[in-house]
């Protein structure tokens, strides 16, 4: 069972850091978000993306992306964006997008708790949502 403050031991004179490395090496499915971390409202979650997601949008919030290994590109009805290791871009609320990865990307999502990955539109390609690793 994970806590939701997962940088604090039980015991308060241990601190660890999160290492991505790590968590990574704890699931290999693609497009399952998982939770690492949570800051007031917002959940710091990692993912593998791989292919063409599904067009969504997410009415109330922002999405964070960074990517932390591979290229990802995310593409909107107007144009797209290239996001490349490093990097982050942030889908502004509202808007529609579409994530897409050639290769298999490695990246880190920021987005309030209860954030469904496939916005209001669901489906079978909807994650459960607060999966702790």
């Amino acid at each position: 069972m994970h806590t939701k403050s997962s940088t604090v031991s039980s015991d308060k004179n241990h601190y660890h850091s999160i290492n991505f490395e790590h968590k990574f090496s704890l699931f290999q499915e693609q497009w399952l978000p998982k939770v690492i971390a949570e800051m007031n409202d917002y959940q710091f979650k990692v993912a593998r993306l791989q292919g063409d997601f599904i067009w969504h949008d997410h009415a109330d919030t922002d999405e964070t992306f960074i990517v932390l290994e591979g290229q990802l590109r995310i593409d909107f009805r107007d144009g797209h964006v290239v996001v490349s290791q490093g990097e982050m871009y942030v889908v502004p609320k509202g808007v529609e997008h579409k994530p897409f990865a050639e290769k298999e990307v490695k990246l880190l999502l920021i987005e309030p708790c209860d954030t469904l990955n496939t916005g209001n539109v669901g489906g079978e390609r909807t994650a459960t949502n607060d999966v702790w690793i």
